[in-house]
């Protein structure tokens, strides 16, 4: 788990309430029913217009990386590329098979696949690459989903404060009633501008970010497969693996 990311989440809600009790304001003014439909599920009803279904699911299955990010390990990846081109000049690239059981993810193992059939190095790259670009698209892609989020955000919450004016000045016989009812309106402000910049926008850069460190780590992976297809020194290898990381 990203200690980190934790912390930040809930800073952010601290500020906000410490916030609130600064300004001399009670925590039950942070809290409206009628903001909260419209803020949230304004956003995601905007989100569902303008986002194909896969993607949102995507989204949805990434959204757990904020808090615990996938194992991208480039360092250990080099030093196992290295064990199988070392492998490779041993026994030959048929002794590469065993470790293509042991490998859980579904690229790695093909990538292996193609060494062991003997896959020509500049057919091997391309296919490879087509895959990494493909993958760093979709997930490029479902992490603008909390982008837009962020962007749709705020105009939910100004929207819901102008809904919120209007029952106030539908009410101004009652002018006990004006000074809780503004409030509530601009809770909505609160909702909508503090799930864009507090959360939304947050988690979209980092999703981001992650997307684009697997990217790199599969494009260490291609280069080293393709060397060990073209016969190169392993120690050769790891040098040239080595300046990804640097």
């Amino acid at each position: 788990m990203d200690i980190v990311s934790v912390v930040g989440t809930i800073l952010a809600f601290v500020v906000i309430i410490v916030g609130t009790i600064l300004k001399g304001s009670s925590l039950d003014a942070l809290w409206n029913p009628a903001a909260f439909v419209i803020v949230f599920l304004g956003t995601f009803a905007a989100l569902l217009v303008q986002t194909p279904g896969a993607v949102l699911k995507r989204a949805w299955s990434m959204l757990p990386w904020v808090y615990r990010p996938p194992d991208i390990e480039s360092e250990n990846l080099v030093s196992r590329i290295v064990g199988w081109s070392e492998i490779s000049r041993r026994t030959g690239l048929l002794g590469l098979e065993p470790a293509i059981e042991r490998e859980a993810d579904p690229f790695i193992r093909k990538g292996l696949q193609l060494l062991v059939d003997g896959t020509e190095p500049d057919a091997m790259r391309s296919v490879l690459e087509v895959e990494v670009f493909a993958r760093e698209h979709t997930d490029i892609e479902a992490a603008k989903v909390f982008e837009n989020a962020g962007a749709y955000s705020p105009t939910m919450g100004i929207i819901g404060a102008v809904m919120g004016l209007m029952s106030v000045m539908q009410n101004l016989a009652e002018p006990s009633k004006l000074g809780h009812g503004i409030a509530a309106a601009f809770v909505a402000t609160i909702y909508g501008i503090g799930l864009a910049n507090l959360l939304a926008l947050p988690m979209a850069s980092r999703l981001k970010g992650l997307a684009r460190r697997r990217s790199q780590m599969r494009e260490i992976l291609v280069e080293g497969l393709v060397s060990i297809a073209q016969g190169d020194n392993p120690r050769h290898i790891e040098s040239k693996l080595q300046g990804f990381l640097s």
